[in-house]
């Protein structure tokens, strides 16, 4: 028989196992070897980097002055800002109520702010990982929504009837783009599985009805549903406009989400219908169990794409007379008084579309990692 191996032969064995079941050591890179890599690696690469640095040098500074050092933020005086060498910032003190909220009446402004706070606080609950289940989803959304509708159209508790085509600003821009993507994702879905679906007349009505939304441009599209489509109205009825407009961007949105949802659908393997198959699951059983799973998680970052686009393209209601955040503010510093600081009124709406549409960059980029938990590739 063997000889057993000595304590000191056996403790280095399970030492150097142990070695090689640890992951690989990570590399620090130190910044000047950053830059000598990714800055400096070449001879054009330097001179790239050295013009930025000055083009740099010679934009930034007067900006910051123009933005920081030299601007006013308070008292809100157009007299102040005239004599001031750089921004005029107080026009967002001194219009931030119109531009927040437009054509609201002006003594009803808690309403819609209320429904903004309410409206975060519902989106913060649903990004949080934690309230991922229907128990938790489908109340908070419609307690807030009902909350949020009684408080912005009023009516009842007491409260005075607003109608919608005074609502503006914040809340009308959350309105709309909630709308559009609470409208259009489930009906992409519908779309794009019409568009697959193996029954010829349903497959053409879809591909029919996808092309030809997607041929017309969104102006159009809000054109009719605030003009045109109550010219077939049986006489005595109405639609509200507010409602017509969101199911028009609801309809568009959804036949640019059919085809991203298709595509989805077009990346699962042949196999995953053939196993469902074999297990004797039904086709609806199937889709949403098996294959409707795998292809959103697959399409996230194509969907948060035309997401963010929704969100930016609610500015298009001007159309129709309505005055989101970006129309409410063009009217708010259409002021004689504050006219010219105009630039200043839309650097901040930029801002605010720009923290917008990053905060939804990031958590598609977050919920990516998420759902690719526990996968290997």
């Amino acid at each position: 028989m063997p000889a057993a191996p000595s304590p000191a032969a056996a403790l280095a064995e399970r030492r150097a196992r142990a070695r090689a079941a640890l992951p690989p050591p990570v590399e620090r890179v130190g910044a000047l070897r950053w830059m000598r890599d990714n800055l400096f690696s070449s001879l054009a690469n330097t001179l790239l980097t050295l013009l930025t640095v000055a083009a740099l040098a010679l934009v930034v500074p007067p900006i910051l002055m123009w933005a920081f050092v030299g601007s006013v933020w308070y008292p809100p005086d157009p007299e102040v800002c005239r004599a001031a060498t750089g921004a005029c910032w107080a026009v967002i003190v001194e219009k931030h109520r119109v531009m927040f909220f437009g054509l609201y009446p002006y003594a009803e402004h808690w309403r819609p702010f209320l429904a903004v706070i309410l409206y975060v606080v519902a989106v913060a609950l649903t990004c949080w990982r934690r309230c991922w289940s229907w128990q938790v989803l489908v109340p908070l959304w419609a307690a807030s929504l009902a909350a949020i509708v009684v408080l912005m159209l009023g009516g009842i508790f007491g409260l005075t009837v607003i109608d919608t085509g005074q609502w503006g600003g914040v809340p009308l821009t959350m309105v709309v783009f909630t709308a559009t993507v609470t409208l259009g994702l489930p009906l992409g879905v519908v779309l794009a599985l019409g568009r697959r679906s193996e029954m010829p007349v349903i497959r053409l009505l879809s591909v029919l009805f996808i092309e030809f939304i997607r041929a017309v441009p969104l102006v159009t599209i809000l054109f009719c549903a605030a003009v045109v489509f109550p010219l077939f109205l049986p006489p005595g009825w109405n639609v509200d406009k507010m409602v017509r407009v969101l199911i028009g961007m609801g309809i568009f949105y959804g036949c640019y989400f059919a085809e991203v949802i298709r595509g989805g659908l077009q990346a699962i393997p042949r196999g995953q219908y053939e196993a469902a198959a074999s297990l004797g699951l039904s086709y609806w059983r199937t889709t949403r169990k098996i294959i409707l799973p795998q292809a959103l998680r697959i399409v996230i970052p194509g969907l948060m794409n035309h997401i963010i686009s929704a969100f930016k393209n609610s500015t298009l209601v001007i159309i129709v007379g309505l005055f989101d955040l970006l129309n409410a503010t063009g009217a708010a510093v259409a002021d004689p008084l504050w006219i010219r600081y105009y630039t200043e009124g839309y650097l901040f709406v930029a801002a605010v579309y720009f923290v917008g549409a990053f905060a939804l960059s990031k958590y598609s980029q977050q919920l990516e990692r998420w759902l690719a938990e526990g996968r290997r590739y």
